[in-house]
C-alpha cells in the first residue's frame, strides 16, 4: 500500500510531536528538583547531543530507506543472509505496550482540565486527597477519561497522515510551545525566575551522584521517543530528498527546548512562593496546583494553561505510539486503516483498564503480579527493557548492518566527511556501550 507523505514541515511537527511528551513536561521537572538540578541538566544535554542525537538519526535513516512499516523497513535493508533482523523492527509494537498507561495518564490530565473549572486545592494534604481519591478509589472516572483519550488517539491516527497525524501536530505543536513560551514570559517576571534559572544551570556537583548519571542519560534517550519506532515509521513518509540530519536536528533541539522551558516555569512558580524542587512525580499533579493557588483566579489560569500544554504534549506523543502498529497491519495484513486503528485501539484499552484497575483499593490485588501493579509492570518493561533494547538494535543495525558505503552515501552529502565519521563512531561504539549500560543498570544486574 502507498504510504502519505508528510510536507517537510509537517514532519517536523510530527516527529517534534512525537518526541515532546509527558516525559518533557512532567518527568524532566520533576527529575531536575530530585537530582540537584544544573549537573543533572548538563549529563541530559551532554547525553542528547552524543547519543540521543546519533540514534535519531539512525532510526531515521532506515525509516527513510526503508518506505515501510518497521518489519518490513529492516526486512527490505538486510542483507540477503541477515533476513533475520526483520524481527528487529517488531520494536514498533513498544508503543502499545507503552499506550496502555500512557493513554491512563492521559485521561488524569483530562480529569484535572475538567476539575480545575471548580478551583485548585488550597493545601497539599487536599491536592494528594484529589489524586489519591482518583486513582485509588474512581475506577469509573478513570476508564470514561481514559476511554476518550483512546477515542481521540484513535480517530486522529484513522484520519491518515496527512489528513490527521500531520493535520492536528501542525496545531497542537504551535499551540503547545505558544502556552509554555506564554507562561515562560510571565515567569520572567517573577523574583522566583532567578532562583529558577540558577537551579537549573548552575551545577551543583555535589548532588550529582551515580544514580543521577544514569538517570539522566536514560531520560535524555528516552524523551526523544526513541526505541519505538514511532521515528522510524514517521520517516517512512518523509518526502524524497528530505535532509534526515537537519531534521533530526532540529526535532531534537525542539524536543530539549521544550524540556527546558518547562523546567524553567514549574520552578518559577515553586520558587516564587520558597517551595521546595525536589517533590517527586507528584511536582505536578499534587504541587503544582497547590502553588498556582496562591495566584488566586490568575493561577486557575495558569493551571488550566499549563494541563492543557500537557494534554496537548500527551496526544501527540500517543499518536506515535498507535502508528507503528496500524501501519504494520495495513502493510503486512491489508487491513484498512479503519480496522487496524479499530484492533490497536481495542488492545491497548482494554489491557489499559487492568492497568488503571492495578493502582485502585478494591481491585488492586487481582491486576497485580507478585504484589506489583500491572500498571508498574508495563512502566518497568519499557523503560528498562524494552526501549533501550530497540535503540541498540537501530545503533546495531546501523552501525554494523547496513553496508558502510550505503549509509555514506545518504548521509554524508549532509554531514561532511569528518562530522560523518564522528557520527558513525558514536553509532558504533558511544551509543551501543551507553545504551547497554544503561538497561544493565535499570535491570539491577550492574551498579555504580
Amino acid at each position: 500500500m502507498k504510504i502519505q507523505r508528510f510536507s517537510r514541515i509537517g514532519f517536523i511537527m510530527a516527529a517534534a510531536g512525537s518526541a515532546v511528551g509527558l516525559g518533557n513536561i512532567w518527568k524532566f521537572p520533576y527529575m531536575t528538583g530530585e537530582y540537584g538540578g544544573g549537573a543533572f541538566v548538563l549529563v541530559y544535554l551532554i547525553t542528547i547531543a552524543f547519543i540521543g542525537f546519533s540514534v535519531m538519526v539512525a532510526e531515521m535513516l532506515i525509516g527513510a530507506l526503508g518506505r515501510l512499516d518497521t518489519v518490513s523497513s529492516f526486512e527490505e535493508l538486510a542483507p540477503p543472509d541477515k533476513k533475520q533482523w526483520k524481527y528487529a523492527g517488531f520494536m514498533g509494537f513498544n508503543g502499545i505496550i507503552i499506550m496502555t498507561f500512557y493513554s491512563v495518564v492521559i485521561g488524569w490530565i483530562f480529569y484535572y482540565l475538567f476539575r480545575l473549572l471548580n478551583g485548585l486545592p488550597s493545601t497539599t494534604d487536599k491536592a494528594k486527597d484529589i489524586f489519591n481519591t482518583l486513582v485509588g478509589n474512581e475506577p469509573g472516572i478513570q476508564i470514561f477519561w481514559h476511554t476518550v483519550a483512546v477515542l481521540i488517539v484513535g480517530y486522529i491516527v484513522y484520519k491518515g497522515i496527512k489528513g490527521g497525524i500531520e493535520k492536528i501536530n501542525l496545531i497542537l505543536m504551535p499551540s503547545l510551545m505558544a502556552i509554555l513560551f506564554g507562561l515562560l514570559f510571565y515567569a520572567f517576571t517573577l523574583d522566583g525566575f532567578e532562583k529558577a534559572f540558577e537551579f537549573m544551570f548552575a551545577p551543583k556537583w555535589e548532588k550529582l551522584n551515580s544514580e543521577a548519571i544514569v538517570r539522566a542519560v536514560g531520560h535524555s534517550f528516552f524523551t526523544l521517543s526513541l526505541g519505538m519506532g514511532a521515528i522510524l515509521t514517521y520517516a517512512a513518509s518523509l518526502p524524497k530528498n528530505a535532509n534526515i540530519t537537519q531534521t533530526a536536528l532540529i526535532v531534537t533541539f525542539m524536543d530539549t527546548l521544550i524540556a527546558l522551558v518547562a523546567g524553567l516555569v514549574i520552578f518559577s512558580f515553586l520558587f516564587q512562593f520558597g517551595a521546595e524542587p525536589g517533590q517527586g512525580p507528584g511536582l505536578v499533579f499534587i504541587s503544582l496546583p497547590t502553588i498556582l493557588k496562591n495566584f488566586g483566579t490568575l493561577g486557575i489560569f495558569f493551571a488550566l494553561m499549563f494541563f492543557l500544554a500537557l494534554a496537548f504534549a500527551g496526544i501527540t506523543s500517543a499518536i506515535s505510539l498507535v502508528e507503528p502498529v496500524v501501519q504494520y497491519l495495513i502493510d503486512r495484513f491489508d487491513y484498512t486503516r479503519t480496522k487496524a486503528v479499530v484492533v490497536t485501539s481495542f488492545i491497548y484499552w482494554i489491557v489499559g483498564i487492568g492497568a488503571l484497575l492495578s493502582y485502585t483499593k478494591e481491585w488492586g490485588e487481582m491486576f497485580s503480579i507478585g504484589k506489583k501493579p500491572l500498571f508498574d509492570i508495563l512502566e518497568y518493561t519499557t523503560d528498562s527493557i524494552l526501549l533501550p533494547l530497540g535503540g541498540l538494535l537501530i545503533a546495531i543495525f546501523v552501525g554494523y548492518i547496513l553496508h558502510k558505503d550505503r549509509v555514506r552515501a545518504a548521509l554524508e552529502h549532509e554531514m561532511g566527511d569528518r562530522v560523518f565519521h564522528i557520527w558513525r563512531f558514536s553509532i558504533r561504539y558511544i551509543a551501543p556501550v551507553a545504551l547497554i549500560f544503561m538497561m544493565l543498570n535499570l535491570m539491577g544486574i550492574i551498579k555504580i
